[in-house]
């Protein structure tokens, strides 16, 4: 129960933490500089999100472990992220396409965490939520502003979309630690939000004059630690000052 709790966590956690990552790497470069204050924002959000999960996850695993162990010094087949959010930052339409697709999935996840038994759990989410939803607002609108604008900005947020969508269906996916920490009523059996999460994204995307893409292809294998050849390079930059200054803190 004890290993399975911590990796289920883990598999939360690093959504945020990558993410947070892909953003941050954006920051003085927005296209104008309220959104890139904005996206540099939402990453903090999602940091702040990622410190309480490694300070509970370090105090379920023990053996010393510290919130900086878990969030820089793992190997990249231990880190349990959705292949989506270590996608680059290609353009601003990839960016924001890739925010949304993960927005839209991470309110709904957070809105079922809340009821978890696990009171920390419901804690964190309670908290976070009220961040996500705001993040949710932000993608959504500029996946209309982006859609229905020029025909280059319909024409790139379209590419991002169709580029994308193939990381999407594993977002409901289940490890075995999953199934056992959602028989346990701690986590959140996201199966059950697959069909609300792509009614949800087309209604959007119809607001936004965007085509859903027809493709019915999917890519997995991040949640069992195999990513793609992006997740390297960002992990080198992520952990470079901590592997060449041990012991650093948050």
């Amino acid at each position: 129960m004890k290993e399975n709790l911590y990796k289920y966590i883990l598999g939360i956690a690093d959504n945020s933490l990558i993410l947070g990552q892909r953003l941050g790497e954006l920051c003085g470069h927005g296209p104008n500089l309220e959104t890139d204050i904005a996206c540099t924002n939402i990453s903090l959000d999602l940091f702040g999100q990622v410190r309480s999960y490694y300070q509970y996850a370090a105090k379920i695993k023990g053996e010393n472990a510290t919130e900086d162990d878990i969030a820089f010094l793992r190997k990249e087949r231990e880190y349990l992220n959705v292949l989506l959010v270590e996608q680059p930052n290609t353009d601003f339409a990839y960016t924001i396409t890739r925010q949304f697709l993960f927005d839209v999935y991470h309110f709904l996840f957070l809105t079922e965490l809340q009821k978890s038994h696990d009171m920390t759990l419901a804690a964190i989410a309670k908290k976070s939520i009220k961040e996500v939803s705001y993040h949710r607002r932000f993608s959504s609108d500029w996946m209309k502003r982006l859609g229905d604008g020029t025909e280059e900005s319909k024409q790139r947020i379209q590419d991002a979309l169709d580029a994308l969508w193939t990381y999407t269906d594993e977002l409901f996916h289940q490890t075995e630690a999953d199934k056992i920490i959602v028989s346990e009523n701690i986590g959140v059996d996201v199966t059950t939000l697959k069909q609300l999460y792509y009614t949800e994204v087309e209604t959007i995307l119809s607001e936004a004059t965007l085509e859903v893409p027809e493709s019915k292809w999917f890519q997995k294998g991040g949640k069992d630690g195999i990513h793609t050849e992006h997740m390297g390079y960002l992990l080198s930059d992520l952990q470079y000052m901590q592997r060449t200054y041990p012991n650093m803190e948050w």
